[in-house]
């Protein structure tokens, strides 16, 4: 078979890999959700075997071989072929760029960081994850540098590309002093405009977390999550996991603000959508793969921000938010609650702040991972760098450390380079919404009336079913018209916030 017809071989050995893969996504799913905190030791075992399963098949001695011989014969694959020769080769040039040892002290790292962060952040003390952590970021380094020596890129980089592929420091810093050089003054007017109107009206709780759940799930089932195919559980950081046929969101529930819950539902239904949508044809391929974590977070941001802080939705919404907490009055009225999820306010925590300010959340957290792996900014300074960045960028100080550096899981997690991409699917996001709206012109009635459907059929075209034959350029270009850009995204930021 290698001999008559590598790329077919490649096929077959992707296929398995890529089965491992979908075995430890549920394993990581459970650890996350389920799994007792006892087990924590075995589950690391686990997940390391298998991670090192998966990369010895992928770097195996006849790989490069058999990548060459495919590659020789491309001129007679057909398109999806061909695209999934080219993912091919870039997975395997991140796998063959690292050792066995590293594969699996990294896996190993993390996930003795994510337990140690539970308690750090519950506990709200930096101290007692630094030893963790600091493991975590000297097993990054050391991956970084081995894939820039392979890639050709700079450490930033090349962990950059795990998580979107081609994405580069200088386009993201072109396109953040863009955001920059516009929010202040943005922020400003809105804020001028909001004390002028007055504050909404409170909604009177507490909201006992199973009326929120109900509300959750009814809400997923309206955007379009198949419960036949996936499960909605509780995680400490909300988060999409799983397979494209077995798809897991999480939400964390808070008994003062349901809001909180429930955008965390639509948001991680967003990303559900996404993987559910994914080429049949191709779901075991690198080429059925969803295109990199910038068309991924934008089509969470695109459900959460764009089409579910609309009126049409809040309209919709409202009388089911009423019924499920038993509540009536002039507070739960819609155009209430609507000043209520567009309300903007520098916050601490980043997965509910508003489009406004979450940008410079963003921009944070960029700045402060990149001067680390640089070897500027010390680990045991990064909660002082955190508030000062905090005051200078939103004019707020934490409290604490749990709202501030011990937030978020991705650095305990490993995911380093991984948080741009949050704010460039925003920018994705909002050029797709534009988009969509112009191409289906009842789609915001049809929102208005609780039904999903026009917009998912255009997304299902127009992204989920790409999956990874194009850049994210590419695909962006055919959905809108444009490459990735920040003119869309102002557009939608004056529209919603100042032109109302």
């Amino acid at each position: 078979m290698i001999a008559n017809d590598p790329y077919a071989e490649l096929e077959r050995r992707f296929a398995r890999i890529s089965a491992v893969g979908r075995a430890g996504a549920i394993l990581n799913w459970d650890r996350s959700t389920m799994m007792p905190d006892g087990a924590s030791e075995d589950r690391a075992d686990q997940l390391a075997t298998l991670g090192v399963i998966g990369h010895e098949m992928m770097t195996a001695p006849d790989m490069a071989e058999l990548l060459a011989s495919a590659e020789d014969g491309k001129a007679s694959l057909d398109p999806w072929r061909a695209a999934n020769l080219r993912e091919m080769r870039h997975a395997w040039i991140h796998d063959n760029a690292l050792p066995s040892d590293l594969v699996e002290a990294r896996s190993r790292a993390a996930s003795a960081c994510e337990m140690a962060w539970r308690e750090a952040r519950k506990n709200a003390d930096f101290k007692a994850l630094l030893p963790t952590l600091a493991e975590v970021v000297t097993i990054t380094m050391r991956v970084g540098e081995a894939k820039a020596a392979a890639l050709g890129l700079t450490l930033y980089d090349a962990l950059l590309d795990e998580y979107e592929p081609g994405g580069r420091c200088q386009r993201i810093d072109t396109l953040f002093a863009d955001l920059e050089a516009f929010l202040p003054g943005m922020l400003q007017r809105v804020m001028e405009r909001q004390k002028a109107a007055g504050a909404p009206l409170p909604l009177d709780g507490p909201f006992p977390v199973e009326a929120q759940r109900r509300l959750g799930l009814e809400m997923a089932g309206t955007l379009g999550f198949d419960f036949y195919h996936g499960r909605v559980d509780v995680s400490a950081h909300p988060f999409t996991g799983g397979t494209a046929d077995d798809v897991r969101i999480t939400t964390r529930y808070d008994e003062d603000d349901f809001a909180r819950a429930l955008m965390g539902v639509l948001h991680e239904t967003g990303h559900a959508l996404y993987e559910a949508g994914r080429p049949r044809d191709w779901r075991r391929q690198p080429v059925g793969n969803a295109r990199g974590m910038v068309l991924h977070e934008s089509q969470s941001l695109l459900m959460e921000m764009q089409a579910c802080r609309s009126d049409a939705f809040v309209t919709f919404a409202a009388p089911r938010m009423r019924a499920a907490f038993g509540k009536s009055g002039t507070a739960w009225e819609a155009a209430n609650i609507h000043r209520i999820y567009t309300r903007v306010a520098p916050g601490f925590i980043r997965v509910d702040a508003d489009e406004v300010t979450y940008p410079l959340h963003i921009m944070l957290r960029y700045r402060l991972e990149r001067a680390i792996l640089a070897g500027d900014l010390a680990l045991a300074d990064l909660p002082a760098a955190w508030n000062e960045g905090m005051k200078e960028l939103l004019g707020i100080v934490p409290p604490n450390d749990s709202l501030g550096c011990l937030q978020d899981i991705h650095w305990p997690d490993g995911a380093w380079g991984y948080f741009p991409t949050y704010t460039l699917g925003a920018l994705a996001a909002a050029q797709l919404f534009a988009a969509a709206r112009k191409a289906v012109p009842e789609l915001m009635a049809a929102i208005g009336k609780g039904d999903f459907s026009p917009l998912l059929a255009w997304l299902r075209t127009n992204v989920h079913a790409k999956g990874s034959i194009a850049d994210t350029d590419t695909i962006l270009s055919q959905a809108t018209g444009a490459p990735l850009g920040t003119a869309a995204f102002k557009a939608h930021l004056e529209t919603r916030y100042l032109s109302a």
